[in-house]
């Protein structure tokens, strides 16, 4: 298991294997389909973007309202296909890492190729689970999209694994069990 802070060093991300387990502390933004559309339209019209994404994480998310006491609610990912449109500009941006679940098109996949990003795959179904690694939330932007808006995270040892590292390798397209190192 290997521990990360985001936002990490190129380095650390680079010797990132499809397949590896980790655990990701440090600061990621949520964001699903409809803050991903705004940002897109936001930087077709000049403007910038409502946090910087210079070597940003994003988590693919939707959260729930927090209980009394927690940071936030139920936490799981979404499914990262629906972001695939408009991943490869922000990647394109400066956006190095990506949290959700599922499969990654071809041309994603070609772009964290490119930027020697990562796609990291949390466990589908454990949002509640999740939720007790996320130690503070922060609304930046979007806050009329309510679940979909953009909110600032940190996290402290949020579980997940390498679905597609740096140099493309799809844990999806691999023919041995990935999860096991």
């Amino acid at each position: 298991m290997k521990t990360i802070t985001l936002p990490a060093e190129q380095s650390v991300l680079t010797s990132l294997h499809a397949g590896d387990r980790v655990l990701l502390s440090g600061t990621v933004y949520t964001a699903r389909d409809a803050a991903h559309k705004r940002m897109i339209e936001s930087l077709e019209r000049g403007e910038p973007l409502p946090f910087e994404i210079q070597n940003a994480a994003i988590y693919y998310v939707g959260p729930t309202p927090a209980a009394e006491g927690r940071a936030i609610g139920s936490a799981g990912p979404t499914t990262s296909s629906r972001m695939d449109k408009y991943t490869p500009k922000l990647m394109d941006e400066g956006l190095r890492v990506m949290i959700g679940k599922g499969r990654r098109s071809p041309e994603v996949i070609d772009s964290i190729r490119r930027h020697h990003g990562v796609y990291f795959v949390a466990c589908g179904g454990a949002g509640a689970l999740l939720s007790h690694c996320i130690i503070h939330a922060e609304p930046v932007a979007y806050e009329d999209l309510l679940a979909e808006a953009v909110v600032k995270l940190t996290l402290k040892e949020f579980p997940c694994f390498v679905g597609i590292d740096s140099e493309g390798n799809d844990i999806y397209e691999m023919e041995d069990e990935p999860a096991r190192r």
